[in-house]
């Protein structure tokens, strides 16, 4: 059986991760409160963000934005776009 979780982004009961993403209580965090969805989409949010702002990773400075973008995402605040970027129309 899949396991479920309110997740914070949506809103509703959804399917949970697998496993934490992260060690210690970020990690633990996320895995209780964000369900994959949100997190699949965080994941191609954050490639976007670090492709269009040429984020280093080995930046301590761009890992702190990005931690605090992440944050926006799933609380549903106002979180950083990718410049230009139109979605493709379904």
């Amino acid at each position: 059986m899949t396991r479920t979780v309110m997740c914070r982004k949506y809103q509703q009961e959804l399917p949970g991760l697998d496993r934490p993403p992260y060690p210690g209580a970020k990690g633990e965090e996320i895995y209780n409160n964000i369900s994959r969805k949100a997190w699949d989409d965080w994941q191609k949010h954050q490639t976007m963000l670090i492709n269009e702002r040429r984020l280093n990773m080995m930046n301590a400075d761009d890992r702190k934005f990005l931690q605090g973008e992440m944050d926006n995402f799933f609380s549903g605040e106002d979180y950083a776009k990718a410049e230009g970027y139109v979605p493709p129309s379904e």
